[in-house]
């Protein structure tokens, strides 16, 4: 397995860890039974933290995207390098901290975290056009 496909799976567990820290908070705030529920009226029930944290949730998902498309051009094109491995662990490590930084409100640190996964995606998508 490739740093990359690598750093794809630990993305992923990421994200496993985002849904069950999120969920946890929900169902803290509503009950089990608010939670298996229609969810009706929910924004109002749930409190800043489940609040953020389903933020954080969504802002994971929106990313993964860019990085899945940054994994499969260096993948089929063939192009990794320990600059694309770098970079893919980057934003392994830009997620993972982001996803606290979002909950406990680390402002403007949460940017800066944000914009390094960011990039570490564009990083691999330029090394795939260069080759």
């Amino acid at each position: 397995m490739t740093y990359e496909l690598a750093a794809l799976a630990a993305t992923a567990l990421i994200h496993l860890v985002a849904v069950l820290w999120s969920q946890r908070s929900l169902e803290r705030d509503i009950g089990h039974a608010g939670n298996v529920g229609t969810r009706e009226g929910l924004e109002e029930r749930l409190s800043e933290e489940t609040l953020r944290l389903r933020r954080a949730l969504g802002n994971h998902v929106e990313n993964t995207g860019l990085f899945v498309t940054a994994v499969v051009l260096v993948s089929f094109t063939e192009t990794n390098s320990w600059i694309t491995a770098l970079a893919a662990w980057t934003f392994v490590l830009a997620r993972a901290l982001y996803l606290p930084a979002y909950r406990f409100g680390w402002v403007p640190l949460r940017s800066y975290i944000f914009i390094l996964g960011f990039l570490a995606c564009f990083v691999m998508i330029i090394a795939s056009l260069l080759s």
